[in-house]
């Protein structure tokens, strides 16, 4: 069926904008984790790009499940207090920063940050915190890298990344964290979990590379 011209003007309209929010981000990076994470065996270099992409996938969520209305919480402690400086004195709002990786996983290991019905905390394992902070410091490793040469063991990844795989699902679909105002984002992220976890499972089985 031919396109007419308005219609043809409208989607280069609309083309020209990449849009996204915190929901798709945290979607999009758990897919493009599990859509590199296929091709590992062939190429083993694509672990920098599962560790950035998971990483900003397990980020996503994180703050996806404490951001409860305001999004305070997923702030730098002073970033929230001048937010809440400029909303009681209705001054202009400042830029927010959002709280680093870890601190953002700490907040949601606690309990008093969970009232809602069917909400709760991530609850870790024996390997969980130091595994999500070994994603933290590869992640920034890549992201920050400097002249040198590296060199990164594969034989641990696998676990690694599964564990960080744990808080993306406690988050996405096990508790009621997170509200999801779209079926699909729950469907696709449950799908690139499965795919990103079968990966990761078929290389720690055998070898990571």
């Amino acid at each position: 069926m031919p396109v007419n011209s308005d219609v043809r003007q409208h989607l280069n309209a609309v083309s020209a904008y990449l849009r996204t929010d915190e929901r798709e981000e945290a979607v999009r990076s758990i897919e493009w984790a599990a859509l590199q994470a296929a091709q590992l065996k062939e190429d083993p270099y694509l672990w920098k790009w599962v560790l950035i992409s998971l990483h900003n996938a397990v980020q996503g969520f994180l703050v996806l499940a404490l951001c409860r209305g305001n999004g305070l919480l997923t702030l730098t402690p002073k970033s929230a207090e001048r937010w809440m400086k400029a909303y009681e004195s209705g001054e202009a709002f400042p830029p927010d920063r959002l709280d680093d990786f870890l601190s953002l996983y700490a907040k949601a290991k606690d309990q008093e940050n969970f009232h809602m019905f069917g909400s709760g905390a991530f609850r870790p394992g024996l390997t969980h915190d130091r595994s999500m902070a070994l994603l933290n410091e590869f992640r920034n490793m890549f992201t920050h890298f400097t002249p040198k040469g590296w060199s990164l063991e594969l034989a641990g990844l696998p676990s690694i990344c599964l564990d960080a795989l744990d808080v993306v699902r406690w988050f996405g679909w096990e508790t009621t964290a997170v509200t999801w105002y779209e079926p699909n984002f729950v469907e696709r992220s449950k799908r690139s979990h499965e795919q990103l976890a079968a990966s990761l499972s078929a290389l720690s089985n055998g070898d990571a590379a």
